[in-house]
């Protein structure tokens, strides 16, 4: 997706990680990951810079559908569509 579709993203739950290290992130996701159905869309939010790359190998194993990222000031938003 475009920076421009994330923006206007309509999201059914935030997970928000920025409190946490790796590997706190992907396991607020994982466990997150329960209280949405397939297709709806979840957003975690993380200021650990190892999160760009685990939730995305996460989505590939799972094959839940990563949409892109965002970048914030101090922090990153990451978007995915549970399988």
């Amino acid at each position: 997706m475009t920076t421009e579709e994330l923006k206007g993203i309509t999201t059914n739950l935030i997970v928000d990680a920025r409190g946490t290290a790796c590997p706190g992130p992907l396991l607020a996701a994982k466990k997150a990951i329960g209280d949405v159905e397939s297709g709806e869309i979840m957003e975690i939010l993380s200021a650990d810079e190892g999160t760009k790359v685990d939730i995305p190998r996460w989505c590939e194993k799972m094959e839940h559908e990563f949409l892109g990222t965002l970048e914030e000031d101090s922090y990153t938003r990451l978007f995915l569509r549970k399988a």
